[in-house]
């Protein structure tokens, strides 16, 4: 198990190398250029640290002085309004309450199915199909926009990508119907930030 470091006032995010929830905050994390710890949480215990601040015992977790999150939605729109640049939800509250609507389908709909995955990160017939058809009924609106829902880069896409970039791990191929998908995959990957967000467990899941 990697150590944890002790608490600094930096802030500190327990984070699993493979975890799409992780993978999400890293990408938020690096998206807005945040200094902050990343704790690698590795193998099936959690560090005592960790156990102590969370009493659901999850990643990821961030700690920000005297203030600790533990669901990954929280910590993600948490982010977005205390390091405001680059915004990462629209201000208009009709548009904010459409992103955060889609925010919840993909978490109710993907993550679900996704979190069913074996530790090697494989995924039944059954998830998997329904998992490929759940993306595939959102061609349309990956063709609409540079970004999902929008001209901006979002949370939305904070939370698309981790499971677009596992596609080929859970043995999903999406065919010759999802051309506007594969492009919005292509736009999102080639972003710095997402880059960045990476680790090398996750940097091999495409090799």
């Amino acid at each position: 198990m990697t150590a944890i470091p002790n608490r600094r006032s930096v802030m500190t995010l327990f984070s699993r190398p493979t975890d799409i929830h992780s993978h999400r905050t890293r990408l938020v994390l690096a998206e807005k250029n945040i200094n902050i710890e990343i704790a690698n949480v590795t193998g099936p215990g959690l560090p005592e640290d960790l156990m102590d601040l969370n009493p659901y015992h999850t990643v990821p977790t961030l700690v920000d002085r005297d203030l600790t999150l533990y669901d990954s939605r929280v910590i993600i729109e948490y982010l977005d309004e205390r390091f405001p640049h680059p915004p990462l939800m629209p201000v208009d509250p009709v548009t904010r309450a459409q992103f955060r609507l889609a925010l919840f389908r993909i978490e109710t709909d993907w993550y679900t199915l996704a979190e069913e995955a074996d530790p090697e990160g494989k995924l039944s017939s059954k998830s998997r199909k329904m998992l490929r058809e759940s993306i595939l009924q959102g061609a349309e609106l990956f063709g609409a926009k540079p970004y999902f829902l929008s001209d901006e880069f979002s949370l939305v896409d904070c939370t698309i990508a981790p499971i677009l970039w596992r596609l080929t791990l859970y043995g999903i191929e999406l065919g010759s119907e999802a051309e506007a998908i594969e492009a919005y995959m292509q736009r999102v990957f080639s972003r710095r930030s997402f880059q960045q967000s990476l680790t090398e467990l996750e940097q091999e899941m495409r090799m």
